[in-house]
Formats: structure tokens, sequence, C-alpha cells
């Protein structure tokens, strides 16, 4: 993100980095889902876009992102006319982004503490991640915040014949033989 600010004050945290894109956030959001807080985990494309239609129409989007960032901010070019990567800026615009590190209990932590505050939760790690980390909803996060309304994108979801592995455009379009029959031989 070219301007970096940290409007978010977590106690003892550290301050995180903020990223503000799109819209003017020192606005108040229009639209049907103002006040709505969304916690956008999700990375890639399905996740994003997904949390990114909620932005469009007035919620508040917190992108959490590992420290070293989506790895869709390395999907360039095209750049835009700031030097970013234009996939990602497409598919994150009016969030705001915060770089944490979930494997770790003080990232966890910093989640929880966003949770606390928030409405809704988006996230498309392979299935058990989450629980992985002690965040599972089922186990953990519905009885930590039983309003929170969570939001799992999977590509197969996390049982049968291939659940659990990655659903990304390239492995769908392999797998129902769209690809033997676009391109050249060569």
């Amino acid at each position: 993100c070219a301007s970096m600010i940290d409007p978010i004050s977590l106690s003892s945290a550290p301050k995180p980095s903020v990223c503000l894109q799109g819209r003017d956030m020192s606005q108040p959001p229009l639209g049907a889902l103002a006040g709505l807080r969304v916690i956008d985990l999700s990375r890639v494309l399905a996740g994003p876009l997904c949390a990114q239609m909620l932005a469009d129409h007035g919620a508040s989007v917190i992108k959490v992102e590992p420290p070293d960032g989506d790895e869709a901010r390395r999907f360039g070019p095209p750049l835009d006319e700031r030097g970013e990567v234009a996939y990602f800026g497409a598919l994150n615009r009016g969030k705001r982004s915060i770089a944490v590190d979930l494997s770790r209990p003080a990232g966890r932590a910093v989640l929880e503490r966003l949770l606390a505050e928030a409405d809704v939760l988006i996230e498309n790690f392979l299935p058990g991640t989450m629980e992985k980390w002690g965040l599972g909803y089922e186990g953990t996060l519905a009885a930590r915040h039983p309003r929170l309304i969570y939001c799992s994108v999977s590509g197969f979801g996390a049982d049968g014949p291939l659940g659990g592995l990655p659903g990304y455009d390239a492995v769908l379009q392999a797998i129902c033989g769209l690809m033997s029959v676009n391109g050249t031989p060569d």
C-alpha cells in the first residue's frame, strides 16, 4: 500500500500497520451494510472478493494478512498507477489491512481482540487450518463470539474424495478437463 497508518489501537499489542485502499476511510461508510464489521482472513480470490462486496455495500472490512502480505500482492504485472499489483487492488478496495502472524500466539491474541467487535469472519484457508491454530468455529469461536457469522470458503470442502484440497482456478480447470481444450499442444 502507498500510505500506511495505524488507526487501530490494540492495548498491549504492538501498533499494527493499516493500509487504506479505495474509499476515504475517515468518512462514515455509506450503504446497506454500514456499521457491519468484517474480519477478512482470506487470500487470493474467492474470499477477498466476498469481503470486497461487503465493503462495497458499506461494511467496515479489516483484512488480516500474514507478515509478508497476501500472496496476491505478488501476482503482477500489471501494476496500477501507484506501482502496486492491480489484481490485489481490484479485490481489496475499501478495506483496511493489518499484518498479523496467526501461527503465533501473539498474532492469535490480536485476532481475538479484533473478533470481540466483529460481526463477520471470512476465511479461506485449507480445511483444518483454523482448528490447528485453536480458532475453529465449532470448537472455539462460536462459544467466545456467539453473534459472529463465520464464513469459510473452500474449493472442495473438508471431506469427500477431494476434501481438503486447495481449490484454485487452475486446479479446477485441470480436474474438469477445461485445460485440455484450451491453448495449443506446445
